[in-house]
């Protein structure tokens, strides 16, 4: 392992010591940064949160601001005998950037990615199956390598794009895997489609599922738990650094990577640390995965809590935890109503008679139009799902919408060719 796991808050923050110093050197040899962090910088005292505060905050625009054709030789430091690989941006808008990863960095990311599973209690017992998306987005295939890494077996599916749907539930069969890992939406879509065949995924051999690049409110967690009668464990990760933590056996939040990745969670308004429990900004810092794209002080747009220690027990409890406040996620606004994706899909999966959705928004007549599409488990009237949910919907989220019922599966084939499922779709014109 090029590292060991640390044992002591003493070992982490000496490790952030010697590294942050590291960080702040590349970064330093990079055309981009020359321009804004301080020349005069002390190395020696980059632990005094004064001297640490005068490297600026980077953000998504300022990338943005570097056109993509100049973003390897402006931004990044390495040369291209270097580079191993290229990730995949995942949270920019319009023509996306590729961070260059060395084989250096490589052997650190596979490290990251390979501690989710050991959070998750797997070990070479285990068989796993991917349903992550394959391809330039780099969580599918580092979590397969990381699998193989710890002797984990592994069938590389990939998404419905790469495997569709059906031939995937006939593998969970055959093969009897006792992991499966993907999107918990593409979870979610696999588990429906299995219950609509009768298949009863909660009596299948998978016991532990192992999800990542979405977030997974209480409501949906619970559900795709009982239907695949399995422990979901949520793993963090972006690809500006690795992958940063997961969840250990409390799942109340991700055990961050501290050793490998400095954070910061600071006020949205002043940039200063909040203390645990509130809400702010995450800052990241990578300490190993940043040979070739020097990201410091790197402002993920994730708002989060922290605290010193979570509930979890075992060698990774040793790190401080984070948990999503779900304020980052997307939101659209339907007749001067604000109405946020996270806080709805939480709202419909807490009804266990909806087995999936999705959300539709249309210009009729000039006029806002919200649909609903849901699909129903058992045998409940439909009429009686119609009125309960329309009524619910408009007394919570103040909203008249129109609910319509589709037949078992619909909604599991229309996602299949989606690496995430297009739940909210804005038609209006």
């Amino acid at each position: 392992m090029p590292l060991e796991l640390p044992t002591s808050k003493k070992q982490i923050l000496d490790i952030q010591t010697v590294r942050k110093r590291v960080a702040v050197e590349r970064a330093l040899a990079s055309p981009f940064h020359k321009t804004r962090i301080p020349a005069d910088i002390n190395l020696d005292r980059l632990d005094s949160p004064e001297e640490w505060n005068r490297i600026p905050i980077l953000d998504k625009e300022m990338l943005r601001a570097i056109p993509p054709q100049d973003f390897l030789t402006q931004f990044c430091n390495a040369p291209r005998k270097d580079i191993a690989e290229l990730w995949r941006s995942g949270g920019s808008t319009g023509a996306p950037l590729f961070y260059p990863r060395t084989f250096r960095d490589m052997e650190y990311g596979r490290l990251s990615f390979a501690r989710v599973f050991e959070c998750a209690g797997a070990s070479a017992e285990d068989t796993a199956h991917v349903s992550f998306p394959l391809g330039i987005h780099p969580v599918g295939t580092l979590m397969a390598r990381a699998a193989q890494s710890l002797g984990i077996g592994v069938n590389w599916a990939g998404a419905g794009n790469s495997t569709p749907s059906q031939a995937q539930i006939n593998l969970l069969k055959m093969l009897e895997p006792t992991i499966w890992m993907g999107m918990s939406s593409y979870g979610l879509h696999l588990a429906n489609m299995a219950e609509a065949e009768g298949i009863d995924l909660a009596n299948g051999s998978v016991k532990k599922l192992i999800c990542s690049a979405e977030q997974v409110t209480d409501a949906k967690r619970r559900k795709i738990e009982n239907i695949w009668g399995a422990e979901l464990f949520d793993g963090f990760g972006m690809t500006e650094a690795g992958m940063m933590g997961c969840e250990g056996d409390a799942h109340d939040g991700f055990q961050v990577f501290t050793d490998m990745f400095f954070i910061e969670v600071l006020a949205e308004d002043t940039l200063e640390p909040v203390a645990e429990g509130e809400p702010g900004t995450l800052v990241v810092t990578p300490l190993w995965t940043n040979h070739a794209t020097p990201f410091i002080r790197w402002n993920s747009g994730d708002i989060v809590t922290w605290r010193e220690k979570g509930g979890s027990s075992g060698p990774f409890s040793v790190f401080p935890v984070i948990k999503h406040t779900h304020r980052t996620a997307g939101f659209f606004k339907i007749r001067g109503v604000n109405m946020n994706h996270t806080e709805f899909e939480d709202f419909i999966f807490a009804d266990d008679n909806i087995a999936d959705f999705k959300v539709e928004l249309s210009t009729q007549n000039d006029m806002e139009n919200l649909d609903v599409f849901v699909e129903i488990r058992g045998d409940v009237p439909k009429a009686q799902i119609l009125e309960k949910l329309q009524a619910s919907i408009r007394n919570t989220f103040e909203v008249t919408a129109g609910i319509n019922i589709l037949d078992r599966g619909t909604l599991a084939q229309e996602f299949e060719q989606s690496i995430k499922a297009q739940r909210f779709l804005d038609k209006r014109i």
